[in-house]
């Protein structure tokens, strides 16, 4: 993790290449698509926030984004996480999954409503497109996501930019 001069921090997590296994750095923060540095196939973007770095991860992102509002004593939420994580994947190139932990973020718990957890919230362009409150199985979450997103082939590797901080691992070969 590293800090800005604003002392907003930002993280990146080491994704592999799901079309050629290279690994990659994806920064929580970036225009565009994050793609591989190698073959540059969109890798799925998956992020943490909190309260203050909520409006630079999530806000700001030009992708349609899905926030997981959870808290790591929940049950529920342990299960829609991989499902959640699963789906991300699945939409690499045209959705940004970032997680909020709702016990170290009660600004954005207060911002959505949070009444229960997990509670999923669909942004595009910071606006709120629709929530899903509670575990649901991933049929009805993919299903959920389909209502309001583009088929995920529409988002082939001529779309974006490559973005995110993306790129190969130094080391990697």
């Amino acid at each position: 993790m590293s800090s800005t001069a604003t002392g907003v921090s930002s993280t990146s997590t080491v994704v592999a290449c799901t079309n050629c296994g290279k690994r990659n750095r994806v920064s929580a923060v970036g225009d565009g698509v994050p793609r591989c540095g190698s073959c540059h196939t969109p890798l799925p973007w998956i992020a943490d926030a909190d309260d203050s770095t909520f409006a630079e991860v999530a806000d700001a992102a030009r992708l349609p984004v899905l926030v997981d509002l959870w808290a790591p004593w929940c049950g529920p939420c342990r299960m829609v996480s991989p499902v959640l994580e699963t789906l991300a994947r699945e939409r690499a190139g045209a959705l940004k999954l970032v997680k909020v932990n709702s016990d170290v973020a009660p600004q954005v718990s207060r911002r959505f409503e949070v009444q229960a957890i997990p509670t999923l919230v669909l942004l595009k362009d910071g606006k709120v497109l629709d929530r899903q409150v509670g575990a649901a199985p991933a049929p009805v979450l993919r299903s959920w996501l389909e209502q309001h997103l583009p088929p995920s082939s529409a988002h082939d590797a001529s779309h974006g930019t490559n973005a995110g901080g993306a790129g190969q691992v130094e080391g990697e070969s």
